[in-house]
């Protein structure tokens, strides 16, 4: 019974030997040998939720909002913390104890960008920059946050007009594309089209071709100080284009890459010597050898 009961347990000790993987919690070993917990990926949802509430027609494509499409889509496709944020919520939604706790936001915007707190979008800014994800979605290339992680106007050309997009694959191998076939066609979408004034991705997955005759950098990935963004094209709110099954797995993949790992944090700032060195600054104070008195 007890080798039986020893055996029992080392299997499972082998099996749960892993990292976190789509989102599910299991258990990994660390260096020592010890077994620690994982959590599940915290995503917060953003929409700036003004045209389902003021245009009837945008209602019925979606009657719980964008924000709430793309979380049920994302919700069918793994064991996630869900939470959802709007624009016309205390903070937008984003407080800091949200924040804190987020591993990817995803944002949705169009209309409203200028309404956006500029310190909301700071601080969303420098959440990313400490690790978080961030997925911009259609037109939130040109929310604050995004441009801010950008540095460029990020502006294009575009045009509402029903045409269909072919979204084509360019980095088949590209974790955000897991799963997916060498094209997706979308029957009506509103056409974007180069130039596309973003600095040069560090991944190109998508460019997308419209019937019209454009073409368009759709899914281009980044990284920005230990966090990543992705920006995806697809998602005008005229369209029921978030509850594709094929849509909503590229978000979950996004949501799975930019998810952040486990790091050590760098040391930033005054940093002790490793080796043995002289100090420069012995009998003085701690002020001194930190350059606190500067400008003094």
């Amino acid at each position: 019974m007890k080798l039986v009961l020893k055996i029992t347990v080392f299997v499972m000790i082998i099996t749960l030997r892993t990292t976190i993987y789509r989102g599910i919690i299991v258990l990994k070993n660390t260096k020592n040998g010890g077994l620690i917990m994982s959590k599940k990926i915290n995503v917060v949802i953003w929409n700036e939720n003004f045209h389902e509430q003021t245009k009837p027609e945008i209602a019925a494509v979606y009657p719980k909002g964008i924000h709430g499409a793309i979380a049920e889509k994302l919700s069918e496709l793994g064991e996630y913390n869900i939470k959802t944020a709007t624009l016309d919520q205390p903070c937008h939604g984003l407080t800091d104890e949200v924040l804190d706790n987020c591993d990817v936001l995803i944002w949705w915007g169009h209309a409203k960008h200028g309404d956006v707190s500029d310190e909301i979008a700071e601080k969303v800014k420098n959440r990313v920059l400490d690790g978080m994800g961030f997925i911009a979605l259609h037109s939130a290339h040109l929310c604050k946050p995004f441009v801010k992680l950008m540095g460029t106007v990020c502006r294009s050309k575009w045009r509402e007009n029903d045409e269909k997009e072919r979204i084509w694959v360019i980095e088949p191998s590209h974790p955000i594309a897991e799963g997916l076939p060498e094209y997706i066609e979308l029957e009506q979408e509103e056409t974007y089209g180069e130039r596309f004034e973003i600095p040069t991705p560090d991944d190109l997955v998508f460019i997308s071709w419209f019937s019209g005759g454009e073409v368009f950098r759709s899914g281009v990935c980044y990284k920005r100080g230990l966090g990543k963004v992705f920006y995806f094209r697809p998602g005008h709110e005229s369209y029921p284009t978030y509850y594709r099954d094929d849509i909503a797995l590229i978000i979950r993949n996004a949501v799975e890459w930019a998810s952040p790992r486990n790091f050590t944090r760098p040391t930033l700032g005054h940093f002790e010597a490793i080796e043995k060195v002289k100090d420069k600054f012995e009998g003085m104070s701690d002020a001194d050898r930190k350059h606190e008195n500067l400008g003094k």
